[in-house]
């Protein structure tokens, strides 16, 4: 068998930054506060949306009340307009194509929200690409090894077969810590620096490369780090 790959959404697979600015620009100006920049807000993804607001907003991550209620609209929104100012990250798309063709089990491991997360992958027309969705909500999120765990189980696939391919710290610290092998893709909501400091078993310019990157990975699988 090929093996399994699980991708991270967020600056993986799609360029989310407007869409994520727009919905969280909502939450806060129905809150009373100011828009932050676009930039700003990318500044604070990659721990789910709870976090992400508490980060805008200056308020405690493990407060309710006012927090639930930025969540709330922060979600409602984003369902509503799920991929409005959403592309493609670079080679996305056809890597998705040809490694689904290619014998390889395609999952998704996100701290994204299932609630968004679903709509853009319906959104996208690629909701059928993925035998296994494990989002925000479902359980720890990222960098906790317990939503790979989760989708390498829900797949049939052992860890030491699986590559779980992000833009972040996150998704290599969560692969190595379920003895997965792991790839960093650059050009997402980290720096270059931080993922090579991460030591991923791989790192790629897009995801363009994947596939030849992984030519030959069942016949010689990387040992995890």
């Amino acid at each position: 068998m090929t093996g399994a790959l699980l991708f991270d959404l967020d600056g993986t697979l799609i360029d989310s930054r407007r869409s994520i600015a727009l919905a969280c620009n909502h939450a806060l100006v129905r809150s009373g506060r100011a828009e932050l920049p676009e930039d700003t807000i990318a500044g604070f993804v990659g721990d789910g949306a709870r976090l992400l607001l508490a980060r805008a907003a200056g308020l405690p991550a493990t407060g309710t009340g006012e927090l639930d209620v930025l969540l709330a609209d922060f979600v409602r929104f984003y369902a509503a307009h799920p991929i409005d100012g959403t592309t493609w990250m670079p080679g996305a798309e056809g890597a998705l194509a040809a490694l689904g063709k290619g014998g390889w089990k395609l999952g998704l491991v996100t701290n994204k929200a299932r609630a968004i997360t679903l709509p853009i992958l319906g959104a996208l027309g690629v909701a059928d690409r993925f035998a296994v969705v494990v989002a925000g909500g479902d359980g720890p999120l990222k960098p906790d090894p317990a939503p790979i765990l989760a989708a390498t189980r829900a797949l049939g696939v052992a860890p030491v077969h699986t590559w779980v391919v992000g833009d972040a710290v996150q998704d290599v610290r969560a692969g190595k810590a379920a003895a997965c092998h792991t790839v960093a893709v650059l050009g997402g909501f980290q720096t270059e620096a931080r993922l090579r400091a991460e030591a991923p078993d791989l790192v790629l310019g897009s995801l363009a490369e994947l596939a030849g990157a992984l030519a030959g990975a069942t016949a010689a699988p990387r040992s995890p780090a």
